[in-house]
C-alpha cells in the first residue's frame, strides 16, 4: 500500500498527523492539488507536495522554492503522505519523526503538462504548472542520480 512508509515511521497516538483514509480513492474528475509547508524540525525545510493517485508524493526542499527560474533548489523525495496531510499545521512532538512545526506556506492545483504522469515521473523529469497563492507558472522536476537506489531517497532538482 502506498502509505504504509508513512504509517510505520509515526506513532498516532503521540502525534497530531493525520493517519489517512484505509483506502486511497483517487479523483475521478476535478483539480489536482498542491501543498507547500514550511517545516521547523532538526532543521528548516520546505516541503513540496503534489497530489498523485490518491496520495500526496513528497518533496523535502532545504531551501524552499525559487521564483527564480534560473536557481535549481535541491528536493529530496519522502514517502508518500496521505491526501489529508495537505491542511495539516501543527507542532509534532519531540521524539516524534519530524518533529517541529509544520505550517502551510503555499497551496493551489497543479496541472501535469504531460498526460502520463506515471510515465514522466518513471522518467524523470515533470513538467507542470502551478496555480497557488505564491507559486505560479511553470516548474519542473528533474531526478539527479542522487545518493544511491533508495527510492524514497532519490535526489531531484525543482525548477
Amino acid at each position: 500500500m502506498k502509505l504504509n512508509e508513512y504509517r510505520k515511521k509515526r506513532h498516532f497516538d503521540a502525534t497530531p498527523e493525520p493517519r489517512g483514509a484505509s483506502d486511497i480513492r483517487e479523483k475521478e474528475k476535478g483539480s489536482l492539488i498542491y501543498v507547500v509547508q514550511k517545516h521547523l524540525a532538526s532543521h528548516l525545510h520546505y516541503d513540496f507536495r503534489l497530489e498523485w493517485r490518491g496520495v500526496l508524493l513528497s518533496w523535502a526542499v532545504p531551501k524552499g522554492p525559487s521564483l527564480d527560474p534560473a536557481v535549481k533548489r535541491l528536493a529530496m523525495q519522502t514517502e508518500d503522505h496521505p491526501i489529508e496531510y495537505s491542511g495539516f499545521e501543527g507542532v509534532i512532538p519531540a521524539g516524534q519523526y519530524g518533529a517541529g512545526v509544520v505550517m502551510l506556506w503555499d497551496r493551489g492545483t497543479w496541472q501535469p503538462e504531460s498526460a502520463d504522469v506515471d510515465a514522466s515521473l518513471q522518467k524523470g523529469e515533470i513538467k507542470f504548472v502551478l496555480h497557488g497563492t505564491k507559486l505560479q507558472g511553470s516548474w519542473v522536476l528533474v531526478r539527479t542520480r542522487g545518493f544511491g537506489k533508495n527510492p524514497l531517497r532519490s535526489a531531484w532538482l525543482l525548477i
